[in-house]
């Protein structure tokens, strides 16, 4: 119950939202500027590849100068200026540049947690402490579904948009007063990434990283909206209501999996297991594509429960990192899981546009399918990881 603590945690309910709320303005959006599905792919993959590569950075500022300095400035300059530029935005370049500025702005503020978990805590507990902070954060997908739906319908998105720019600034000065740094390894102003990438351990479970938040994120985020909206031609209301439900799932799922590897005494294989059932439930929505809008909305909940094992990958990865390497190591990790959002983003929209123009259906069934392949391959190499827990 730390004050520091519970604020980032805050913070991330903002870094969540800033990730999600694109799906419930698609028409909004499309009837002020004229921005279009892959408008909205491309500004939601920068917003992921800019966070990623943040990563890399901002794993170094965490092992020098730690997590106080590092998450309160990018969040007032990125999480602030970003919301406060998208507010104004007249064209789909300028909701692009927005959503990058965010991008960097969200890009510290789980790995500055995750940091102080991993540096104050017992190494045992790092999955469930982690798992916490990401459930409880991800009330910000919530946020990003029905109310934020609700918002742009009575006030506009344009002022909703001010008020989380000047909601960002305060949270980010709060996290400058209140975030205690812990002590830093001497040896941390040594080491480099180059260290952590020759752990081989790391690398058979890198690619499970890439793959097991694209799904989730790029269907939560992004394709829920345009997916139920031209199959069964739901309002912007009930695609806030299905939004919901499954923000509502990943929240109950990220929970779940928290203290799972003590429960069940492995982590490779409740990542392994979990992310099999996401697997399945995304081919079977992409067969059932037009079946039942209720069958639709249950298997996206499925694959955002079934999904939500990105703590569990990062704490199996952390206890391969040497001690003052923490910063770095778990930056790589989320590197990893938000760049595979960005580029599968980026991917998503031209293959959405490629196929739509001559069949809809096609195009949602091969992106699920998509989605479905990329997770067993990242499955299959991650068979081959060594199973450790704390």
């Amino acid at each position: 119950m730390r004050p520091d603590l519970i604020l980032l945690c805050f913070a991330y309910v903002l870094s969540q939202f800033f990730r999600a709320f694109l799906a419930v303005l698609t028409k909004a959006l499309e009837a002020d500027i004229g921005t279009t599905p892959e408008d909205l792919a491309f500004a939601s993959g920068i917003w992921f590849l800019v966070f990623a590569a943040m990563q890399v950075p901002v794993g170094a500022a965490l092992d020098k100068i730690g997590p106080r300095r590092t998450a309160a400035s990018l969040l007032l300059v990125g999480g602030g200026g970003g919301a406060l530029l998208f507010s104004v935005a007249t064209t789909p370049a300028h909701v692009t540049l927005a959503m990058g500025l965010i991008g960097v702005g969200c890009s510290p503020v789980l790995m500055a947690s995750y940091y102080i978990f991993a540096t104050s805590y017992p190494p045992a507990r790092f999955a469930t402490l982690a798992a916490l902070m990401l459930g409880v954060g991800t009330v910000g997908n919530l946020v990003a579904s029905y109310p934020m739906a609700l918002a742009s319908e009575l006030i506009g998105w344009r002022l909703s948009l001010v008020g989380l720019a000047a909601l960002s600034s305060l949270t980010a000065v709060g996290l400058y007063i209140l975030i205690r740094d812990p002590e830093r390894d001497a040896a941390a102003q040594k080491g480099s990434l180059l260290d952590l990438l020759k752990i081989r351990a790391l690398w058979f479970i890198f690619p499970v990283m890439f793959v097991n938040y694209m799904a989730a994120a790029g269907i939560r985020g992004l394709w829920i909206g345009p997916y139920l909206s031209d199959t069964f031609a739901l309002s912007t209301g009930q695609i806030g209501t299905a939004s919901l439900v499954m923000g509502l799932a990943m929240i109950a799922g990220t929970l779940a999996y928290g203290p799972a590897d003590r429960l069940f005494k492995t982590r490779k294989w409740v990542v392994f297991g979990g992310n099999l059932i996401a697997a399945i439930a995304l081919f079977w929505l992409a067969f059932a594509l037009s079946a039942s809008v209720w069958l639709s909305v249950v298997l996206m909940a499925a694959i955002g429960f079934f999904g939500a094992s990105f703590p569990v990958i990062i704490a199996h990865a952390r206890s391969f990192f040497p001690s003052h390497l923490t910063g770095r190591g778990v930056t790589l990790m989320n590197l990893f899981g938000i760049g595979g959002v960005g580029i599968m983003q980026f991917a998503s929209g031209r293959l959405h546009t490629s196929l739509s123009a001559t069949d809809p259906a096609l195009a949602y069934q091969t992106l699920f399918l998509l989605f479905g392949a990329l997770l067993v391959a990242g499955l299959a190499v991650y068979l081959l990881s060594q199973d450790r827990t704390d």
